[in-house]
């Protein structure tokens, strides 16, 4: 077990990219949890991270800042990726190249980039071993937002080379958990599955079609062991190598269709439009990395994990506030 001696989150300022999404919401609350210091909330209605005058303004307002977490992003899920593969490369590469740049300008101690194992070779041997990154193209439905993530990586190796900066770059799998995107024009699988589900329980349909053929497999992250694995690294890790955050298990997109369907309570038919795309084949980490350098296991199993966001679901839509 690495030394976890020595760090004190109350003399921590932290700043937060994307705080108002998903991940960044939970991280936020964790980071109070922890006693931070202060945490410096950034949303995209406050700074447009895309233009340098505005990153630029970010770190003179907090210049005091001891760290970045860099979790902003262009995200969304295979057909959003087919829709708009340039404006998820272009929005992406350009908030992580300037947020960098400018936190290495203004002397922010460290920078944490979050970037997603769509980096990762379509057919990445699994478990998927961060060694794997540079093997081959990434499957081709989201390589565009794949590749400008892991540009972050390769900014990050660079700059600690030539100017000693301490830029980490983390590897989450696909998260889930309350509060997720239920937008079917840009959520991914979990939240997709669980809407469809619940819309045809309400409408009394008997059927739900989803993309693929449902062989498929994907591994699945809670949210808040996400967040708890961040904050773990930004206190803990300070070396080039990238880092898989996951929980170490595969199921196949057809058996997680079937788990949300019993725990649904849906009896329905579960069909496969095998016209549309059921991107990477296969994805799980190899999560060795994240437990040898910096303690990190994901705690939430994932039956549980799945309970809690259904019923968060369930009761968000009662109340007219799902996102």
């Amino acid at each position: 077990m690495p030394d976890r001696s020595g760090f004190d989150w109350s003399s921590q300022r932290v700043i937060v990219t994307g705080a108002n999404g998903f991940l960044g919401r939970h991280l936020c609350a964790h980071l109070e949890a922890l006693g931070c210091g202060a945490i410096y909330p950034v949303r995209s209605a406050q700074y447009d991270l895309r233009e340098q005058a505005n990153v630029e303004r970010l770190y003179t307002d907090f210049a005091d800042a001891t760290a970045v977490v860099h979790l902003a992003a262009r995200v969304g899920g295979i057909g959003a990726n087919r829709k708009y593969p340039g404006t998820f490369f272009y929005d992406n590469l350009m908030m992580g190249v300037l947020l960098m740049e400018y936190a290495r300008r203004a002397g922010v101690p460290k920078f944490v980039s979050v970037g997603t194992i769509c980096s990762y070779p379509k057919h990445t041997p699994v478990p998927f071993r961060e060694e794997a990154l540079w093997d081959g193209y990434p499957e081709e439905t989201n390589a565009p937002y794949g590749l400008a993530k892991k540009m972050l990586l390769v900014q990050g190796q660079a700059y600690r080379q030539q100017y000693g900066y301490n830029a980490i770059h983390l590897l989450p799998v696909n998260l889930y958990g309350p509060g997720d995107n239920f937008d079917p024009e840009s959520s991914h699988v979990i939240p997709a599955i669980i809407k469809k589900i619940v819309d045809a329980q309400e409408a009394g349909e008997q059927e739900i079609i989803l993309w693929g053929d449902g062989t498929p497999t994907r591994e699945f992250l809670y949210v808040e062991d996400a967040a708890r694995g961040i904050a773990l690294a930004t206190a803990y890790y300070n070396e080039p190598d990238p880092v898989n955050l996951g929980a170490g298990f595969e199921i196949s997109i057809r058996d997680l269709a079937e788990l949300i369907a019993e725990l649904t309570g849906f009896t329905g038919r579960i069909s496969w439009d095998t016209s549309k795309p059921g991107g990477q084949p296969r994805r799980m980490l190899d999560t060795s990395r994240a437990r040898e350098r910096f303690g990190f296991e994901a705690k939430v199993g994932f039956r549980e994990g799945l309970q809690r966001t259904i019923a968060w679901y369930r009761e968000a839509r009662a109340q007219g506030t799902v996102r």
